[in-house]
Order: structure tokens, then sequence, then C-alpha cells
């Protein structure tokens, strides 16, 4: 698996701002556990954005609904589904993301860019270094400083996924098979192997809360003199 982003040079842009993003398949309470973090972090006084990807911008927006949609006579291409997530996210990065950090702020991020190599690249079988190429053109040298895997089981994911929505999702991405969240999650675990020192993998089985403290206390220890202090 190839390191997409490692090498980018954050200092220059990035400014004193802390950037968290969430990762994982569909069903994981990716979702739940920005929220979570998202109020807590602001109950204690810190300057928090949140985002999700795609989405967050007025384009992103409408990218959103695009790649969501389930009703189109023929599906997006794999190539298509791609430059479309990829659009979302150079708009974000630009007209969110690095002015919030420039100002000190922390930026929660749900989905970034270890999303198209676990789904675009690794379940739909693109070319990983074509990904890589494509992504750091599209985020430039705003790399997340800590990402959080939600792993789950495929299975649980898409039961989850029932129980939210029934038996049909109104979500493109959500009605793919478990061969394919298999591959996703496999895609992201590879990912997680390459950059140990960014990635958490996290056990998205276990309590809500019980996974939030585990963020939260592991934020305390990588970001202390921010996090302590308030």
């Amino acid at each position: 698996m190839p390191e997409a982003h490692k090498s980018l040079d954050t200092s220059t842009e990035m400014g004193n701002g802390i950037f968290i993003t969430f990762e994982g398949s569909e069903g994981a309470g990716k979702s739940t556990q920005v929220r979570l973090l998202t109020e807590h972090l602001r109950k204690t006084g810190l300057p928090v954005l949140t985002l999700r990807e795609p989405g967050g911008t007025e384009l992103g927006e409408e990218i959103r609904t695009l790649v969501r949609r389930v009703d189109f006579a023929e599906a997006p291409c794999a190539e298509a589904e791609l430059l479309l997530f990829l659009a979302s996210r150079a708009q974000l990065v630009r007209e969110e993301i690095l002015p919030a950090l420039h100002n000190g702020m922390v930026v929660i991020c749900d989905r970034y860019c270890d999303s198209s190599i676990a789904y675009q690249g690794a379940a739909r079988s693109l070319s990983l270094e074509q990904i890589g190429s494509i992504n750091a053109f599209a985020i430039g040298k705003c790399v997340p400083d800590i990402t959080f895997l939600l792993d789950l089981d495929p299975l649980e994911g898409l039961r989850r996924i029932r129980l939210r929505h029934g038996s049909e999702a109104d979500d493109r991405m959500e009605r793919e098979s478990v061969a394919f969240f298999e591959k996703v999650r496999n895609g992201y675990r590879k990912l997680a192997q390459v950059e140990p020192a960014r990635f958490v993998i996290l056990d998205a089985h276990k309590p809500v809360e019980m996974v939030h403290e585990k963020i939260y206390d592991l934020l305390c220890q990588r970001f202390g003199t921010t996090f302590k202090n308030h």
C-alpha cells in the first residue's frame, strides 16, 4: 500500500491547529464519534470546526448528493466516482480546513484522503499509485495529525445500516456487498500498517462511550499541551 501523502511538508500552511480525521467502513460509528468529540471539545473551550466528506462546502454538498444517488440509469464508473470525491476534497481543504488550521482551530473531519485509497483503491481496484498522486494534488500539504480508524466487521456494519435505514438504504455506497466492505476494511488496515504514527485503530464493536473516552484519552496523550489546558 503506497504512502499517498506521508512525505508532504505540513509546516508552512497548517498553522498551529490540529487536524483530526475519522475513517472506517459504513456502520462503524464515525459520525457518532465525531459528534461526541466535537461536543466534548467545545465544552472545554477549544475552537472546533467539524466537517464531513464529501461535503462541507456548497460545492461539496452538491457532490455528496450526486455520489449518494441510487437512481442513475448507469452508475458512475469507479474513475468518475474517485474524481468526484477528490473535487469535493480539494475545495474543502482550501475553503475550510486550511483557514481553520491557520487560525489555530481543531478541525475534525468525518472521512478524508484515506477513504479514496480504501474504497476506490482496495475495493474498486483502481491504481493505488494513481490515487496517491491525485490525492496529493487535491490536499496539497494538508495532512491529518491523527486518524482514528473505527474497525468493524462488515456484517455488523451492514446490520447497523439496516437498523438505521431499513432494508433499502438510500445511499449508493451502503448498498454494496459484504465482499466489497471486506476489501474496504482490509484496505484501511493496510494503510494503518503503513502509517502507524498517524493511525489509531479502535474496536468499533465496543460501546460508544467507551470508544469516545479512548479517543479523548489518546488526544490528551498526543496533544497534551493543547487538550490538558482546557
